[in-house]
This record gives structure tokens, C-alpha cells and sequence, in this order.
């Protein structure tokens, strides 16, 4: 059975590679068509550049960037609205444009929460997917965004509470709240050691983060075992999108 493809939405450069480089360099591997969509920055961004060469490493082609602001850098996107401050239609319309054309079997994006760090953009990306995956199996709705798409299963990237023992080290000097779920949420649990080179050296070609200290800075200064401990493993909480969604929309794991 071959593996489902997979689009990925993000609502920055790096979080593609932080909350799922594991399944998207595993589906890939595996011969899966995999992509990302990334809310935020412009395309001609040094961050964007270092986008690119991270979906490289993942296997997930060029990025796909809607080009809006990130809410707390301006500079990110000139001339450009904040992502938060987008008009939601206009910004689901853009991405169920990206779902008709790529036509994934699944689609994985944030959580509730915004994973752990709760980033409002985080946030505004999970709520524009959750109608954004809906609304492309409606014929008519957006009919100048491509002929409808119905995807058979989202999959929110999460942490659950039991990934404290783990991460609370590593996160209690930022002083920031870990937002993580109970642990019974969590429906797809996926062993991505196998693939965590990949998967680092994705997160680390994130320069500008790296050297800023931002989460791929963290990554950066991790021993290697410390690395398979935080990361090697990614969770997902699955809705199904599609009354006949099968076994074959599985994440693979």
C-alpha cells in the first residue's frame, strides 16, 4: 500500500522541520509526495532561503509561502498584514488553493495550543487549516481556487503531558509555560529516530534561529543523545476529514 501524501502547513520557517521533519523526511523516503506551506515571511528573506534548503533535506520540494507578516517582525513580510490580522476568508481561500493543487491525502499542521510555545501565529495558522480543510471538498465554495479536494485526515502536531519528563529541563529557563495535552489525545505516537539526521540537520539550517537562540539554537547546542531524546519522537492528535477514511491515510510509524 503506498504511503498518503502529505501537505504540511506552518506558520514559520522552521516549524516544518521542529514539529514534524521526522514524518515528512519518513513519507518522503517512503516515495510519499510531501509539501509544506508556510504562513509567514516573504520569498526573497534570507529566512526563506533557509527554507528552501530545509524542505530540500526533508524531500518536501520548494517551499509554498503565503508571505504574510510574522506578528512579532514587521520586516518579515513589508508591506505585508500580519498574519493574525489577515481577513480570514482571504487567507483560507490561499490555502485551499494549495490544497486543490497538491491534492494531499493528509495534512498535518498545529494544534490548539500552537504547540508549545502557544505563538499567536501558531495559533491563527491552526484555526485558517481547520476550515481551510473543510472547505476544499465544497464545490461551492472558492471556485476560482482550483476544482475541490476533499483531504481524508488532519493530523495536529502535539506534545503530551508525559513529554515534560523530557523537555522541562531544556524549556524551564525560558520561563515560558509548556502548553502540552493529556496524554490520552495523543492518537499517533511516531518513532522518527531512523530519520533524525534529517530531521536535525533540517532544523539547523534554520541559521538565523540558530544564531538568535531561538529553538533551533537550542537543537544546535544539544549532545547527540539529548537531541534523540527531545526530538526522536513526534505526536499527533487525528480527525478524520472523510467518512471513508481508511487505514491507508495512517500517518506511517
Amino acid at each position: 500500500m503506498p504511503p498518503p501524501s502529505l501537505l504540511a502547513v506552518f506558520a514559520h520557517p522552521d516549524d516544518e522541520s521542529l514539529s514534524a521533519g521526522g514524518v515528512l523526511a519518513r513519507h518522503a523516503g517512503a516515495g510519499a509526495r510531501t509539501a509544506v506551506v508556510t504562513a509567514t515571511w516573504s520569498a526573497d528573506t534570507p529566512r526563506a532561503a533557509e527554507l528552501a534548503e530545509a524542505l530540500r533535506i526533508l524531500g518536501a520540494g520548494p517551499p509554498r509561502m503565503l508571505g504574510y507578516a510574522d506578528s512579532r517582525v514587521p520586516h518579515s513580510a513589508p508591506g505585508q498584514p500580519r498574519w493574525c490580522d489577515a481577513p480570514l476568508d482571504e487567507a483560507v481561500r490561499e490555502l485551499v488553493a494549495h490544497l486543490r493543487d497538491f491534492r494531499p491525502e493528509v495534512v498535518v499542521t498545529h494544534d490548539a495550543y500552537g504547540g508549545l510555545t502557544g505563538h499567536e501565529d501558531h495559533v491563527h495558522t491552526h484555526r485558517v487549516t481547520m476550515l481551510a480543510v473543510h472547505a476544499a471538498g465544497l464545490e461551492r465554495l472558492y471556485r476560482d481556487a482550483g476544482a475541490p479536494w476533499q483531504p481524508s485526515a488532519l493530523y495536529l502536531a502535539t506534545h503530551p503531558h508525559s513529554a515534560l519528563r523530557a523537555w522541562g529541563g531544556h524549556w524551564a529557563p525560558t520561563g515560558k509555560a509548556m502548553r502540552t495535552v493529556p496524554d490520552a489525545r495523543v492518537t499517533a505516537t511516531v518513532d522518527v529516530t531512523p530519520w533524525l539526521d534529517r530531521k536535525v540537520a533540517a532544523v539547523l539550517a534554520h541559521r538565523t534561529e540558530v544564531t538568535r537562540g531561538a529553538a533551533p539554537g537550542l537543537v544546535a547546542a544539544l549532545a547527540v543523545p539529548e537531541r534523540e531524546r527531545l526530538l526522536g519522537t513526534e505526536w499527533y492528535t487525528r480527525h478524520d476529514l472523510a467518512p471513508t477514511a481508511s487505514a491507508q491515510t495512517e500517518l506511517l510509524s
